[in-house]
């Protein structure tokens, strides 16, 4: 009937202004793109996760496991939403951040941890959008940034910002591999943009690159050898045999993402939206081991390290002080076998036997006699400090 022509034409261009409105002010609010898809786009990814899950490959992180449900299927975490709009956002560097892995005196901080934690950047932009958005539209939203149940790299594939790549990133043709991407979910019914196709073909390059051999295959991780995992989630003692493949990474880990050839088409950020702090890009070891918490609390205002902690940051600072080799770190690693926190005066023990001969380490075994955690005294045995 043409009335049933004429309302779907009406409903068609509805659909198509919401969308070109929502486009612009992504792009007004400092969005390198934003694509829609529709929420049962993803209908493979319950299986992966679970394929994830029972392989344990998600470590300690059991919110993976216990929000699964509503990962897998994004009406399950809001039944009315009828449309997903995924935005990303350039953080690229105007270098290759491995560059800075020959320098052993120094710390390396994953590129994305540099800037202003993205995860109030990019909420904060999003929130912005939506609210204009939804004044437009009179529909609901709700904008999510990574924290929430959102398996935001399935959908971004699907929305045509790019593809998973073999190293489970997000890989852009445009972008490479460093976009942040956060997520709109809308009652709109908006218009849809056509997935992205993978295109990494028979290249390796991102899993031969990964220091710590964490995938098990192509597309596969196994986050509990991952060195972001491993310096940013994990919250105990590191393993001793992945220890000397941390090197100087003190905070995640760019190796795989670096390493991807569709990195070449990628342009630096501008720094009129994510400017690196300049503090952040090579901090010396021998000041970080310095760290009280007042301080690593000042040092790191504002960035996504500061939720690690305190301590759990200088237990990274002293692995990659026990594989610098440099002798002017023993007096600090020293002085923090005496710290308060289990976890840095295992590391500094371990530090202390990797830097000094086993003879000279072996005059510090009265220290052990003043230890009772389990832990820390287990890091002496093992040093060979019996």
């Amino acid at each position: 009937m043409p009335g049933d022509a004429g309302l779907r034409d009406s409903q068609e261009k509805r659909r198509r202004t919401l969308t070109q409105f929502l486009k612009a002010e992504a792009a007004d609010k400092g969005f390198d793109i934003c694509r829609v898809t529709l929420p049962d786009s993803i209908p493979q990814a319950p299986a992966r996760l679970a394929d994830f899950l029972r392989h344990n490959y998600h470590g300690t992180m059991d919110w993976l496991a216990d929000t699964a449900d509503r990962r897998g299927d994004p009406r399950v975490l809001w039944s009315d939403v009828r449309s997903v709009v995924v935005f990303g956002m350039n953080y690229g560097p105007g270098e290759d951040p491995r560059d800075i892995l020959g320098q052993t005196d120094r710390g390396a901080i994953s590129v994305y941890a540099r800037n202003r934690d993205y995860h109030d950047v990019i909420k904060g932009k999003l929130k912005e959008v939506a609210t204009r958005f939804a004044a437009r539209a009179g529909e609901d939203v709700k904008v999510f940034v990574d924290t929430a149940p959102v398996m935001e790299k399935p959908l971004a594939e699907q929305a045509g910002l790019g593809w998973q790549g073999k190293h489970t990133n997000l890989v852009s043709r445009d972008f490479g591999s460093w976009l942040f991407l956060g997520s709109l979910f809308t009652t709109a019914s908006l218009a849809v943009d056509a997935p992205e196709v993978d295109h990494c073909g028979s290249c390796r390059a991102c899993l031969e690159a990964c220091p710590t051999d964490a995938f098990p295959g192509p597309y596969r991780i196994d986050a509990r050898r991952c060195i972001s995992y491993l310096t940013i989630e994990h919250k105990g003692p590191i393993d001793a045999s992945l220890r000397p493949l941390i090197g100087n990474r003190i905070y995640g880990c760019d190796d795989c993402l670096a390493a991807c050839p569709w990195n070449k088409f990628a342009q630096a950020a501008s720094e009129m939206k994510l400017k690196a702090r300049d503090d952040l890009t090579a901090p010396s070891l021998s000041f970080l081991l310095t760290l009280d918490d007042a301080a690593f609390r000042a040092l790191f205002s504002a960035s996504p390290v500061k939720r690690i902690g305190r301590d759990r940051f200088v237990r990274n600072v002293l692995i990659a002080a026990g594989n610098s080799g440099d002798p002017s770190l023993v007096a600090s690693c020293v002085a923090l076998c005496g710290d308060a926190s289990p976890v840095v005066r295992g590391m500094a023990v371990w530090a202390l036997s990797r830097l000094i001969p086993a003879g000279a380490f072996r005059d510090f075994a009265a220290r052990r006699q003043e230890e009772t955690d389990g832990e820390v005294l287990a890091e002496w045995d093992r040093a060979g400090a019996l």
